[in-house]
C-alpha cells in the first residue's frame, strides 16, 4: 500500500528515475553526435555532443538531488513497518537511478571528448 509510504520519498525516487532517463537520452545523443563527428561538419558535431553531455550531467545532478531527497524522506518514526520497507525501496530506487544517471553522464562526456578529438584531427589543428 503506497499510502503508508512517505509520498516524498516515492516522488523523489520517481524524480531521480526521470532525471536518470533524461541523462541516458542526452548521453545517447552525445554518442550519436560523436559517431557522426568524423563525417559530419566535425566542429558542429562536437558542439552537439558537448551540449548533450552537459544536459546529461545536469540530469545526473538532478537525479542525485532527488536521491538525497528520497533518503531524507519522512522520519522512520512516522512509518508503519511496511512503510519502512517502502521507504527503503524508494531510497534504493532513487540511489540506483542516480548511479544510472552518473554512468550516462560519464558516457556522454567521453563521447563529447571523442567528438572534440575527431574535430581536431579533421581540421588538422
Amino acid at each position: 500500500m503506497l499510502a503508508a509510504c512517505s509520498n516524498g520519498a516515492q516522488d523523489s525516487a520517481q524524480d531521480a528515475q526521470k532525471s536518470a532517463d533524461q541523462a541516458q537520452q542526452a548521453s545517447d545523443k552525445a554518442q550519436q553526435a560523436a559517431a557522426t563527428a568524423p563525417t559530419a561538419a566535425t566542429e558542429q558535431a562536437a558542439d552537439q555532443a558537448k551540449m548533450a553531455s552537459d544536459t546529461a550531467s545536469m540530469a545526473a545532478d538532478q537525479a542525485k538531488q532527488a536521491a538525497a531527497a528520497a533518503s531524507a524522506g519522512a522520519p522512520a518514526s512516522s512509518m508503519t513497518a511496511s512503510g519502512d520497507g517502502m521507504m527503503k525501496d524508494a531510497k534504493d530506487a532513487a540511489s540506483n537511478a542516480a548511479d544510472q544517471a552518473d554512468k550516462a553522464a560519464d558516457a556522454a562526456k567521453d563521447a563529447a571528448d571523442n567528438a572534440k578529438d575527431a574535430a581536431k584531427d579533421a581540421s588538422g589543428k
